[in-house]
């Protein structure tokens, strides 16, 4: 809008010299021009740039300066186009910087010009300057609104150029946090259970080598299992992921904790029904970190896994072992380290909740709740 009433003002200069050369004495009106020109020039831009209260202050003082100057222009230059123009410049110029009701009071003055001249003549050129300055009021103010509308747009643009940026990563941290969880429920567990199998195969190797080179292929068959889970895991991130029934992924996972020396019969506890994949793998995965733990910290005999389907809408999953307990203020066999955190994600994601507790005699017991 500036460079457009600049541009705008020059011409209506030049016009104003143009119409002088027919005048007898032109020094006159083109001397007030190229004052009022030079003025209009110089003040828009620096008064675009003065804060709100300071503008309207200041912008009163241009008005009040260049409207006797334009009087003067006008006189001199007869009413001419030239002197008209800039005029209507002015008009723009409160548009663009006074409040609406001052821009409008300046609209309506400009008209005045012509009172001094003969009523009719008043009425017909008074008439036809107000409709070229309320013109130029109503364009400038539609222009002024189409920039600002610009510019909030390019903001809105970049605001959500961020939001996206921002669940771009959000995205990429989740997917992360679900891989660290995966990679850490899945081969964390099966190395474990190697673990254990080792030491067993160690403890039988010079008494039983037979019975040792058995555990040992246990251990091997783990190990290709682990293999397979990275596998899944990194497979997840090309398509999505498929499991066995809960039930028969259950069975899989109690027999081959067993066979490593732990004991850890399933049960199913009421009437069996589809689940969300979300919940099953929450099931899942709580059952599978807490065999992990009773092998690791619980110096456990046995551990008994329970699946319970309530009639309340809600299923229930218990790990529960025989081993030394939570001590005091701690978490015991379930440290609190990232498998826990995990769980508790991923029970939270599948709308339940995951608790740790000491239970009577001993023991420690997992339990995690979701609806299903």
């Amino acid at each position: 809008m500036t460079r457009a009433l600049a541009v705008l003002t020059c011409l209506a200069l030049l016009t104003v010299v143009v119409e002088a050369t027919d005048d007898p004495h032109p020094l006159l009106a083109v001397a007030l021009g190229t004052t009022y020109a030079a003025h209009a020039l110089v003040a828009l831009p620096w008064l675009a740039g003065q804060p709100a209260p300071r503008r309207y202050w200041l912008t009163a003082g241009h008005v009040c300066l260049q409207l006797p100057l334009g009087v003067l222009l006008f006189w001199a230059a007869h009413a001419g186009v030239g002197a008209t123009l800039l005029l209507l410049v002015l008009v723009a110029q409160s548009v663009l910087l006074l409040p609406l009701p001052a821009a409008a009071a300046v609209t309506a003055l400009v008209p005045l010009l012509h009172l001094g001249m003969g009523w009719a003549d008043f009425a017909r050129n008074g008439l036809g300057l107000l409709g070229a300055a309320v013109f130029t009021a109503v364009v400038t103010a539609l222009l002024q609104r189409e920039q600002r509308a610009r510019v909030e747009l390019a903001e809105a643009n970049e605001q959500l150029r961020g939001y996206a940026a921002q669940a771009e990563e959000l995205a990429t941290t989740r997917e992360r946090n679900r891989l660290a969880r995966d990679i850490h429920d899945g081969l964390g567990h099966h190395l474990t259970v190697v673990q254990m199998q080792v030491q067993a195969a160690r403890a039988q190797l010079s008494s039983d080598p037979e019975r040792a080179d058995a555990v040992l292929a246990k251990a091997q068959q783990q190990a290709s299992d682990a293999l397979a889970e990275v596998r899944r895991s990194v497979a997840a991130l090309r398509g999505p992921r498929t499991a066995p029934p809960l039930r028969v992924a259950l069975e899989a996972l109690t027999a081959e904790f067993s066979a490593a020396g732990v004991p850890a019969p399933l049960e199913v506890v009421g009437t069996e029904r589809p689940l969300p994949a979300e919940a099953e793998e929450s099931l899942f995965r709580s059952a599978q970190e807490g065999l992990t733990n009773v092998g690791k910290h619980a110096t456990a005999s046995s551990a008994r896994v329970t699946l319970t389907y309530g009639d309340d809408g809600t299923v229930r999953l218990r790990v529960r072992d025989d081993g030394r307990g939570l001590p005091a203020g701690g978490h015991g066999p379930y440290p609190g380290g990232f498998g826990l955190v995990g769980l508790q994600e991923r029970a939270a994601r599948a709308g339940g909740q995951l608790s740790v507790a000491s239970v009577p005699g001993g023991g420690t017991e997992l339990l995690v709740e979701v609806p299903g």
